[in-house]
């Protein structure tokens, strides 16, 4: 049996420090098949070359495995100031000079681009898609002596109830728990929406794949039993399919009394408050909703499949049951215009009490909708490297008048978070004065109840 020594390479911690699941999961695959598996966070570890060298030579690893889940923040305010990919490339760099086994990268970043990616980093391997069958199939071939080529192929998608359980490090989990107060669980893969700019269907395919309910309870009881965990985050690209299946979970979480609170994102269409009323019942205390755009122009030239009546509906469904909502905005996307921002800004005060983070520009994404419309409207050519972070600004609208007028429309509102770096300063203060959590739930003020 083989050693394989995993790395999350995600140092991030905006909004919050989450934990690597990827890694979680499919260490949890490779231990299954019967390897010896170390996990290294370098957010919770560090990534100075002592350290890092103390870890591989004391585990003394036949392969290193390097989780990247993202290629950068999406935050037009950042630029390359933000874009990862030159630390992992001195930690690959790095692990080179400590011992000479194959490195393999993987992970959504990995999968977004997996070819340019893994020639920048200077990789032996690169696995495409989901890795819990790939990986210990490549632990097999490499001890065995077989040829594997560089980059892996994506294998066959896997049924939900397939999925390999996360292995949560015992001396990771603390970290999580005391700096945001909870860990993270999927329910499901996949996304059968074609939002022009989203990675999602590329990523996990373009059907929902659901786990049974009974193995999401047993990995939920067994968080809540091994690591004390109170609160989780369902990691699901859209937690309330069209089909309901998820309210079959919340019944199940009910009858079985699993007394876990949990937050997800949501898409903002098809429920209101006898959804949200079980929902509550089964632990749900915030929803991050997603409508990604602020009116129906902007909508549809994202290709949303959504309204903002139906924005709106949900938003006051929420209110009325005083759970915490946070909308996650787009400006300057396709189509957008002076006029569209100004009814964008007018619904986002439509929405009342609820927090919205608005974001300026949408990053590209090769062979996405939105590429080729960046193509046409003369913003990129077909031979623009996308590696370094690039994005999307409508020609019909100027950019720096655009981010002043929502500056300004933004001000003195503690529910607006506008750029995206004020939400950190505010988060910031907040976990000085010790919260922890989503936070954001915490700059909401519900309308005193009528007695």
């Amino acid at each position: 049996m083989s050693r394989v020594f995993f790395i999350s390479s995600n140092v991030t911690i905006d909004p919050y420090p989450v934990y690597p699941l990827g890694m979680a999961v499919v260490s949890g695959a490779v231990k299954a098949a019967g390897h010896t598996v170390a996990q290294y966070d370098c957010l919770v570890d560090g990534d100075e070359i002592d350290k890092l060298r103390q870890r591989i030579e004391g585990f003394a690893p036949d392969l290193v495995s390097i989780s990247l889940r993202n290629i950068d923040n999406v935050d037009s305010f950042c630029g390359e100031d933000a874009w990862y990919l030159a630390r992992v490339k001195t930690l690959v760099a790095t692990i080179r000079e400590i011992c000479p086994v194959p490195i393999v990268v993987g992970g959504p970043a990995l999968t977004i681009m997996p070819e340019e990616i893994a020639t920048y980093l200077e990789v032996d391997h690169a696995i495409i898609g989901e890795g819990e069958v790939a990986l210990p199939q490549l632990v097999a071939d490499l001890s065995s002596g077989r040829e594997v080529p560089r980059m892996i192929e994506r294998c066959a998608p896997l049924d939900g109830n397939h999925f390999s359980s996360p292995l949560f490090d015992p001396d990771l989990a603390p970290f999580y728990l005391e700096q945001s107060g909870m860990l993270n669980l999927q329910t499901k893969r996949g996304c059968p929406y074609r939002c022009s700019y989203c990675s999602y269907p590329h990523l996990e395919g373009n059907r929902f794949r659901r786990r049974d309910p009974q193995l999401v309870i047993g990995e939920l009881k067994r968080l809540k039993q091994e690591h004390g965990v109170e609160r989780v985050f369902f990691t699901d690209s859209v937690f309330n399919d069209p089909q309901g299946k998820y309210l079959d979970l919340c019944e199940e979480i009910i009858r079985q009394d699993v007394g876990i609170e949990w937050s997800a994102y949501f898409r903002p269409q098809g429920f209101g408050r006898e959804e949200l009323q079980l929902m509550k019942r089964a632990g749900l205390y915030a929803l991050e909703l997603g409508p990604d755009a602020g009116c129906d122009r902007t909508l549809a030239g994202l290709d949303k499949k959504l309204t903002f009546a139906e924005v709106i509906a949900v938003n006051e469904a929420c209110l009325a049951e005083r759970l915490a909502a946070a909308h996650f905005v787009i400006f300057g996307g396709p189509e957008e215009d002076d006029e569209t921002l100004a009814e964008g800004l007018d619904n986002m005060d439509r929405l009342g009490a609820s927090a919205v983070f608005a974001f300026s520009g949408i990053r590209i994404h090769p062979d996405s909708p939105l590429h080729q419309r960046a193509i046409d409207d003369g913003i990129i050519t077909s031979e623009t490297s996308l590696l370094k972070p690039v994005y999307y600004f409508s020609p019909r609208i100027d950019r720096g008048k655009m981010e002043t007028t929502i500056e300004s429309h933004f001000k003195g509102k503690k529910n607006r978070i506008f750029p995206p770096s004020e939400g950190k300063e505010r988060l910031d203060v907040m976990k000085k004065f010790g919260f922890r959590g989503l936070m954001w739930d915490r700059l909401i003020r519900f309308p005193k109840e009528r007695v």
